[in-house]
């Protein structure tokens, strides 16, 4: 595990999927994993992850805001990302630190691009300015049939996801295009429960 250690130390992992996938749950049960293997973790979350960036997830989230234009949510959402990464990721990446977040570049793609219609060249140009061209290290692409996510969905639920079916269809269509012949993105089947999800990540980790 020693040199495991060294692997992961200074790197950026994510966890990727539509809604209703774990991966806030992986994100913790992930650190907690790699804490016990002495190395230094800092966790993250998108939307939020920042008190600039904590305020506009209210604001992204909130349903009262429903009149919220796409490019508008495009717009949001790459503030707190520009936030997050110079203010927590960058930060600790150079400490050496591993950061785990829950959503980053992807999301937006996947969402705002695919899911919204935004033209996905003006996504990825604001990615890339908003984490100063810092792409993740290794990304856990939680995959599940929108079908079965739309399942889950809870009885209170925010502004994103109430979104429809056909709409997380394409999110989902989205994020398996992006990780097409990408060989910093690991796919695991979101059907499988908790822990071997959490099991298929760390059997990457180690491979």
């Amino acid at each position: 595990m020693e040199a495991r250690k060294i692997d992961l130390q200074g790197k950026l992992i994510v966890f990727e999927g539509i809604d209703f996938t774990g991966k806030s749950t992986q994100v913790e049960l992930l650190a907690s994993y790699l804490r016990k293997k002495n190395l230094t973790v800092t966790t993250t979350h998108e939307p939020g992850g920042t008190p600039l960036g904590e305020k506009l997830r209210k604001i992204i989230l909130s349903r009262r805001n429903d009149e919220l234009l796409p490019f508008s949510e495009l717009l949001l959402m790459i503030t707190s990302r520009a936030q997050l990464c110079s203010k927590v990721i960058q930060p600790a990446l150079q400490m050496g630190h591993v950061v785990i977040s829950s959503r980053y570049r992807f999301s937006s793609v996947a969402y705002q691009g695919y899911g919204r219609g935004i033209d996905l060249s003006l996504v990825k140009h604001l990615n890339k300015a908003a984490t100063q061209n810092r792409i993740a290290d290794i990304t856990f692409l939680i995959d599940l049939q929108a079908e079965l996510a739309v399942e889950r969905k809870p009885e209170k639920h925010d502004r994103i996801e109430k979104e429809d079916l056909l709409f997380y269809r394409r999110v989902r269509q989205g994020y398996l295009k992006l990780a097409r012949n990408n060989q910093r993105v690991k796919i695991i089947d979101g059907a499988m429960s908790v822990e071997r999800i959490a099991r298929a990540v760390i059997d990457h980790l180690n491979r």
